[in-house]
């Protein structure tokens, strides 16, 4: 990844820059608690840096580099223009007046994901709704938005969208349950539009659309949504979101992730095939 590949925002800056770090901490043989000590800070600071969590100062990394035996100047220049990178705003913060912090930091984990998974009950999933129906469900709020805000949360929603246009790099795999289809939100004619939108979603080769049937009966996500995310550099580890109703889950102990993994994987293997999903949507429509 370099900083110009498209979704590398400052989330996925973060990650590729703390994987470099961990990368040259560990060939020197340094532990965590060494390299937290020569920035005046834990190894579970150092943790949290390597695993792009939370921000860099450019001092630190500079410390860290002197540490690591990086003494060129070119390569110590390159690292540092890409702290500065990471620092910058992502572009969802010019929505951050309308959003939850707890769902700002999923925008970043989404921007910097190579692949997600997600499970949904209630609704289509946000990437894949269109916009008059994703105005219909934050229409739903409790309270329910003002018009200006509901305008820049529906025009916020469209934006995250870009994703599954990074075809070869970003992978969207979804498993919705049939009640979200068959529930009219917005009413029939917005639901119409919003399943043959589906339909058409589904000729991309970085998407596919499966449906939990209601004739399956019970299943191994009785628990509700759930989506897990995957990145670009396979030693960081796969990361689990829960919503919650005024909250969030952030899971990735590999017990964790391993749980809801399976989950997805039953899921998948019990929901339709890519053909059975389009005759299955082709007869909602028809009801609709």
């Amino acid at each position: 990844m370099t900083p110009e590949q498209a979704g590398s925002g400052p989330t996925a800056l973060r990650i590729l820059l703390g994987s470099q770090l961990r990368k040259l901490r560990e060939e020197k043989g340094i532990s965590r608690d060494e390299a937290g000590y020569q920035i005046r800070a834990s190894g579970s600071k150092i943790s949290r840096l390597e695993l792009g969590r939370v921000g860099f100062k450019e001092r630190d990394v500079e410390d860290l580099l002197t540490l690591y035996g990086v003494d060129d100047r070119e390569a110590r220049d390159a690292m540092l223009s890409l702290v500065r990178q990471a620092n910058e705003p992502g572009w969802w913060h010019k929505f951050s007046d309308v959003l939850p912090s707890w769902f700002q930091a999923y925008i970043g984990l989404e921007e910097a994901a190579s692949r997600i998974r997600t499970y949904e009950v209630q609704f289509i999933p946000g990437l894949l709704q269109t916009e008059r129906y994703a105005r219909a469900v934050i229409s739903m709020g409790n309270p329910v938005p003002p018009p200006d805000e509901l305008e820049r949360r529906v025009r916020m929603r469209m934006t995250r969208q870009a994703a599954l246009r990074r075809e070869g790099e970003f992978i969207f795999w979804a498993v919705i349950d049939e009640a979200a289809l068959r529930r009219p939100i917005g009413g029939k004619e917005v639901m119409r539009e919003q399943l043959e939108h589906l339909m058409a979603l589904m000729d991309r080769p970085n998407i596919t659309i499966q449906v939990m049937p209601f004739e399956f009966g019970g299943h191994s996500a009785e628990g509700g949504a759930f989506s897990i995310l995957r990145f670009p550099d396979r030693e960081l580890p796969d990361v689990v979101y829960v919503e919650q109703l005024a909250s969030a889950l952030y899971l990735d102990k590999r017990e964790d992730v391993d749980r809801y993994s399976e989950a997805m994987e039953r899921l998948c293997a019990d929901s339709t095939t890519p053909g059975q999903t389009a005759a299955l949507l082709n007869k909602i429509i028809a009801d609709f």
